[in-house]
């Protein structure tokens, strides 16, 4: 064989030298990978905190400023499958109810509401627990959920009935109005519909001229006053599994919400595909408008909304609310001492007119190392979880919005508090970097 005319200490440098040659080759052809961002591990599934996720959105802003946004996954799956983006409408469930606070400061500004007033005086009949016929319900109240009013047999009520006729004795507790926190949706179904009383306006587009439009917001409820590009862009909420009871996390990702494909649903109403409400009298039934968490909005309209808070509400020269009301809606109506109540085990330890509080204690502190101490409000349902909150201290908002799990959250529940674990990981990664 022609190697052998060489010698064999010639050979082994022949052959040392090729392999160091093969090595050079190799390096440069494929370059070391750079490591994976660490949120978009956790949507791959890649990561020990939780499942894989449809999707994530998140954005950091400070007073003046968009600081950060970043997506990852898809906004659809299927034939139409899209990205993700930071401007995509995602249905935020329970952070609705901070939208809603903020549209009762403007009405309480205008003078149209007082927060401490009887109700009734707006409703026109009077709302009462059964068991306390004497003690009047405040706006106050029901934004903070110390009206004690449950959820009871449903939260939402059909079109053609009325809030009066619809809520029974069991949609009541056994405490007085101001003595317990229970965190109820039906409380800002009674908020809809005093609001609408007053305006005589339909909650849906009641709140797209007291909100959403001052601020330049492509947002609604139940895509009542959404744009047509709105529409075409909306986010779908997934699950891997039928619902929140029934999962498959080797399937498919099945749509719980918002599977739209570019059509606008033709019933701006909850649970119904078609409807009629042109005969809808406001004032009667505010539930039909899902105000406890049909809202429509992207993670940079939720920023915008954390920023206008942040500011004292003012945002990019739109002032919006007096500082004194922004003040009204950061002060603790409850706080984890008396009045007694139901505070999801320790996740919901204050809360004041409208918005939730995070305190740095054990149960509602998701961020490792350093606090995260604000306001805001956590949303989930459908297969979404997200928040947004305020940080005065850090001069931050955070915003994070998951559009799908792909398995059961319980399975992975957090390490700090009563968030998941995912949720503590965006969290973290937020407020760290």
């Amino acid at each position: 064989m022609e190697w052998r005319r060489f010698g064999l200490g010639a050979v082994r440098a022949a052959l040392m030298l090729t392999f160091a040659c093969v090595l050079a080759v190799a390096s440069h052809a494929a370059p070391a990978a750079p490591p994976l961002d660490p949120l978009a591990a956790l949507v791959a599934g890649a990561t020990p905190a939780g499942p894989p996720l449809a999707g994530l959105a998140v954005v950091t802003a400070d007073r003046d400023h968009v600081l950060r946004a970043q997506v990852f996954g898809s906004a659809e799956f299927g034939s139409a499958s899209r990205p993700l983006a930071a401007d995509t409408p995602v249905r935020v469930a329970s952070i609705s109810k901070l939208a809603v606070a903020l549209t009762v400061m403007r009405l309480v500004e205008a003078g149209k509401l007082d927060l401490d007033a009887d109700v009734a005086i707006y409703l026109g009949w009077p709302l009462r627990n059964p068991a306390f016929p004497d003690a009047p319900l405040s706006l106050r109240q029901l934004l903070s959920h110390t009206s004690g009013i449950d959820d009871g047999p449903g939260y939402s009520f059909p079109l053609g009935t009325t809030l009066q006729r619809a809520m029974t004795p069991a949609h009541w507790s056994t405490y007085a109005p101001g003595a317990r926190f229970s965190y109820a949706n039906l409380n800002y179904g009674v908020i809809a519909t005093v609001i609408e009383a007053v305006t005589q306006q339909r909650f849906d587009r009641l709140m797209t001229a007291q909100l959403f439009a001052p601020l330049g917001l492509d947002a609604c409820f139940n895509w009542s006053g959404c744009s047509d590009t709105a529409v075409a862009d909306a986010a779908t909420l997934y699950r891997k599994g039928l619902d929140e009871n029934h999962w498959d996390p080797a399937g498919p990702w099945v749509a719980q919400v918002d599977d739209l494909h570019g059509i606008r649903p033709r019933c701006p109403v909850r649970g119904m595909a078609v409807c009629d409400v042109d005969a809808y009298v406001p004032g009667s039934n505010g539930t039909l408008f899902s105000p406890q968490g049909g809202l429509r909005i992207s993670a940079l309209g939720l920023a915008k909304l954390g920023r206008l808070l942040l500011r004292g509400g003012e945002v990019d020269g739109v002032r919006l609310l007096t500082p004194e009301s922004v003040k009204a809606l950061l002060t603790p109506v409850w706080s984890g001492q008396p009045p007694i109540g139901d505070n999801y085990d320790g996740l919901m330890r204050c809360y004041g007119a409208g918005l939730q509080c995070l305190t740095g204690g054990a149960g509602d502190q998701p961020v490792a190392g350093p606090p995260l101490i604000g306001w805001g409000h956590l949303g989930e349902a459908y297969g979404l979880y997200g928040g947004l909150w305020i940080d005065p201290g850090r001069d931050r908002v955070f915003v994070y919005l998951i559009t799908g799990v792909g398995d059961n959250p319980a399975k992975f529940p957090g390490v700090r508090s009563k968030f998941t674990a995912f949720e503590e990981a965006v969290l973290s990664d937020l407020a760290t970097r």
